[in-house]
């Protein structure tokens, strides 16, 4: 494997339920899938260790079902994790079927279909040639997978967090709605809590400026996007 042309050799890729979607986002687009672990399968094949922790934005927001229903939000959320166990046998499967050998994790007790999460037991399965996909957010209610991806970089020593998304990067307004939002090609830790852009929770950026693990946003639909993140090419918005 081409360690050497790696910039990052440990990542975890933080991967909205939305990017497994079809046009509106929602449910699991065949196609989309195939896309998606096509991206991963080449970053593997590069030699990077990859852990990817998935949401489930495209089946159910706790948050947001709550707020219409009569289930308490902290149920809500939880349901909200089981989503994330579903997009991650997706991934497994697809993955597996492309010859990439994957491991399944869930922070959420979910017994017969995922092991249980351990810091060990990730980063043994990386260290052999694995990818592990992090499933059930941090197990706990009221915690997005945005957090739990700044925690799992965090947790197992990774270089980069890498945030795939629906546009170029960190703008300063969203540009689908403005026209005039301004692209942000690099950014301090600072620069992104000061300015409260929404690239991800603040609690997550915080974790990551206090811990010093590099973020990059990008495009998750233009292909090549992740490998070329990985080798340290200039794409999207790195924050550091």
């Amino acid at each position: 494997m081409a360690q050497s042309k790696v910039a990052f050799s440990r990542v975890v890729l933080k991967l909205s339920g939305e990017g497994l979607g079809g046009r509106d986002g929602a449910g699991i687009d065949p196609e989309q899938l195939e896309y998606v672990t096509g991206e991963i399968a080449q970053v593997h094949r590069a030699g990077v260790q990859l852990a990817i922790v998935v949401g489930g934005g495209n089946i159910l927001r706790g948050g947001a079902f709550s707020k219409k229903s009569s289930i308490p939000e902290a149920t809500a959320h939880y349901m909200g994790m089981l989503a994330t166990v579903i997009n991650g046998l997706a991934l497994q499967e697809a993955l597996e079927a492309r010859k990439v050998p994957t491991r399944l994790m869930s922070s959420l007790g979910v017994v017969g279909l995922c092991e249980p999460f351990s810091r060990h037991r990730c980063t043994g399965h990386l260290e052999k040639g694995r990818v592990v996909l992090l499933a059930g957010g941090s197990g706990r209610p009221f915690f997005t997978t945005d957090t739990a991806a700044a925690l799992a970089a965090v947790e197992i020593g990774a270089n980069a967090l890498f945030k795939a998304t629906q546009v170029d990067g960190v703008y300063s307004a969203d540009p689908k709605k403005d026209s005039k939002a301004e692209f942000y090609p690099k950014l301090s830790y600072d620069a992104v809590i000061d300015k409260r852009l929404a690239v991800m929770d603040l609690s997550a950026v915080e974790m990551c400026q206090r811990c010093g693990v590099a973020m990059v946003v990008f495009n998750l639909h233009k292909a090549g996007n992740l490998k070329r993140a990985a080798m340290g090419q200039r794409v999207g918005t790195i924050i550091s």
